[in-house]
């Protein structure tokens, strides 16, 4: 509004893109560093810190690990068929199911699971390194709202140094895994919460996607009220 140009700060805010096509490259481990150190230093109630980051390098793990997601989503499938646009009546337990966890069995990621079902879309994306984000369940207050300032601090910093980043939750398919626990080295009390694929973009990102206005209260001094977009 100010017409003031953009600082360093929100120039990486608003061109940043969710990037899911990625170059062979590698990315450089002190690269991977610092992406991380930015996790690091991301605020968490009480100062608790609660994360815990595991890197992904191994293309054979990767891979083993893109299967066991892509198993999970063939047996929720079934379920999301009967989710779509004129089939809600079909399943009472679907519909039970999106009632009881709306988040889980919101609609649109439902595309996307059905293309890694198949093994037709990568869990990430070709990626060659990935940023596993874990929580300290004892942590005060909300967790996952800290990983996540976390991971925001990460993708933004990846942007900065010209690299791609784009979140993929559906590894959490795996969080109750005894063996992926195991295989990971994942012991209470941390818990899978999401990951951040990472490498060099291949070729252009989406484009930008338009951002709803929402109307913001805004209260002033003496009780001045209005309304702003």
């Amino acid at each position: 509004e100010s017409g003031a140009d953009f600082n360093t700060i929100e120039d990486v805010i608003y061109r940043r893109r969710s990037v899911r096509a990625y170059k062979k490259r590698q990315v450089p481990e002190y690269l991977v560093r610092r992406v991380l150190e930015a996790g690091r230093f991301a605020p968490s109630a009480g100062n608790a810190q609660t994360w815990k980051f595991i890197v992904l390098r191994d293309p054979e793990l990767m891979a083993e690990m893109t299967e066991a997601v892509a198993a999970g989503c063939r047996k929720v499938s079934g379920i999301l068929d009967y989710l779509e646009p004129g089939r809600e009546g079909r399943m009472w337990r679907a519909r039970l199911a999106q009632r009881l966890m709306p988040n889980a069995f919101h609609p649109v990621p439902f595309g996307a699971i059905k293309l890694i079902a198949q093994g037709r879309l990568g869990l990430w994306h070709g990626a060659p390194t990935v940023i596993l984000i874990l929580a300290d369940r004892r942590s005060p207050g909300n967790p996952s709202l800290d990983v996540g300032i976390a991971g925001t601090n990460m993708v933004l910093t990846a942007h900065s140094f010209a690299l791609g980043a784009c979140w993929v939750s559906f590894v959490t398919l795996l969080a109750g895994s005894r063996k992926w626990k195991r295989r990971l080295g994942i012991e209470w009390p941390y818990k899978l919460i999401t990951s951040i694929a990472l490498g060099y973009p291949k070729g252009e990102p989406d484009g930008y996607v338009v951002r709803e206005t929402q109307a913001i209260d805004w209260y002033e001094p003496g009780g001045r009220f209005k309304i702003v977009y």
